[in-house]
């Protein structure tokens, strides 16, 4: 069948659309995306303005438009720290729904985490043990930890680089004191995190996801996003601290310049870096490696089993489901499946 999933990031809006079916791995059909960062559409109080509501209420017609003309036969819809922290999120989720008829599921942040360690899990299979993933997006830091399918510890913090920036690194270059400061924010905010982290059972392989981790590595020498999703790619701690050094004298447009790097992300590659340089750190990693499913993947896979578990979907298609709606319920824990006849 073919699966839209509707990703409303911090950076970017992402209509991802793929064609799966139980015990195959989800192939790419086409995208349709955008980048808007609601972050920089926030107030002094944390509220979505109108401007970045307009933006994303014009994005989600368009992709729902997308993905009727292309055949898609389900979607997943999610929203993640940029809706989910700010000032007005229940408001800017009611008028989605209002003025669009697609409901945004709210992710947590564990959530969150939970279903990108599912996917990296999913992706790399039993015989690498047990698994610590870090994922950096642009409003929340995830860490997850475990040696099942499902992680024991996950955990989101607001250390996302888009956040940083935004309250830390306003000048640009950042000056040397800002930098300092950061750091030492950074470095306190995972200590508290990893405070409760539950002792690790080798082997641990300790993996990375998202644009940002992405990024870093390409920027460090790892192969390009042309060479394939079958490519290793690792990011290893000395050649990081090496470049986040680099970084921090640069200006975003300079970043920009940067194998790997966006315009639209340069001007946060630096918090990023640093993040993922003290999470390293923090955990005693001297190199990760970078896995390409992440958050989405996690999604779809886990809304396939639950359709095969309900009995909806087996190997071959059923004529006549109809559609597919994300419903909170305990299923993810937080996930269950409902389904409307056409």
């Amino acid at each position: 069948m073919r699966l839209g999933v509707l990703d409303i990031g911090s950076n970017t809006v992402h209509l991802l659309l793929v064609d799966a079916h139980p015990g195959a791995r989800p192939s790419a059909y086409a995208d349709h995306k955008r980048s808007l960062s609601l972050l920089s559409h926030q107030d002094e109080q944390g509220r979505i303005k109108a401007s970045g509501q307009n933006a994303l209420v014009t994005f989600i017609k368009e992709a729902v438009t997308f993905a009727v003309a292309n055949g898609a036969e389900d979607m997943i819809a999610f929203c993640t720290s940029a809706i989910r922290e700010s000032g007005n999120g229940a408001e800017v989720l009611e008028r989605v729904t209002r003025e669009t008829s697609v409901h945004l599921t709210e992710l947590s942040g564990d959530q969150e985490a939970a279903m990108t360690y599912f996917a990296v899990r999913r992706w790399q299979g039993w015989d690498v043990g047990s698994i610590l993933n870090f994922d950096i997006g642009g409003g929340s830091f995830e860490i997850a930890y475990g040696t099942d399918e499902l992680p024991s510890y996950a955990v989101s913090i607001q250390l996302g680089a888009g956040r940083l920036t935004r309250d830390w690194l306003p000048a640009d270059p950042p000056t040397p004191k800002s930098t300092k400061k950061l750091r030492k924010h950074i470095k306190a905010t995972l200590a508290e995190a990893a405070e409760g982290f539950p002792a690790m059972t080798a082997p641990v392989l300790v993996t990375g996801t998202s644009k940002t981790f992405r990024s870093l590595a390409r920027i460090t020498g790892a192969a390009p996003l042309a060479a394939g999703p079958f490519v290793k790619r690792h990011l290893r701690r000395e050649d990081l601290t090496l470049w986040v050094n680099r970084m921090a004298a640069m200006t975003a447009k300079e970043r920009a310049g940067l194998p790997g790097v966006s315009d639209v992300r340069a001007a946060q590659m630096l918090a990023g870096g640093m993040v993922a340089e003290a999470a390293m750190e923090r955990f005693g990693v001297s190199q990760l490696e970078i896995c390409p499913w992440a958050l989405r993947e996690g999604l779809i896979m886990r809304r396939l089993d639950a359709l095969v578990q309900e009995g909806l979907l087996g190997r071959d298609a059923i004529p006549g489901v109809g559609n597919v709606y994300l419903n909170p319920d305990p299923m993810l824990p937080g996930f269950s499946v409902g389904v409307t006849s056409d």
